[in-house]
């Protein structure tokens, strides 16, 4: 079994997270340039196995799609022309910023740190991820 790769897009910059190979656990892995973002998969993809991109999908709170919705889609597309061979997913990705930013904030006293913007964002792509990996367990029990 592959890895599983989320992305919380960002028009700027991206944060990624990856699953062990037994697709139970989350961790953090890199903040990308957005207009990086292809090639630096392509790059990964090369030296790992991936079974799956799973993008976040940024919702309002009434389930309206956000300002940056558009963009996110134009991305996916694009991941399912350059990544055939892998599954691709969206996932409601709402909140995720705010929570992990509300977790950096609890267990750091460094303002410095809670003001990171590459670790929330890697923050929120694993809490995107965790969650989709803990949804798609719950289907398959």
């Amino acid at each position: 079994m592959g890895r599983l790769i989320a992305i919380d897009y960002g028009s700027k910059r991206s944060g990624i997270a990856v699953s062990d190979e037994g697709q139970v656990f989350a961790f953090p892995h890199d903040t990308v340039s957005t207009s990086n973002l292809i090639d630096y998969l392509s790059q990964y993809m090369r030296h790992e196995s991936v079974d799956g991109i799973v993008v976040g999908l940024p919702k309002r709170l009434h389930n309206e799609p956000s300002s940056i919705a558009n963009e996110v889609s134009q991305f996916v597309d694009k991941c399912k022309l350059t990544f055939p061979l892998v599954q691709h997913y969206t996932y409601d990705e709402r909140f995720t910023s705010k929570i992990a930013s509300h977790e950096i904030s609890r267990v750091s006293t460094k303002k410095q740190v809670r003001q990171n913007k590459s670790l929330i964002d890697k923050v929120s792509a694993t809490l995107l991820l965790q969650s989709f990996i803990t949804h798609q367990q719950a289907k398959t029990s």
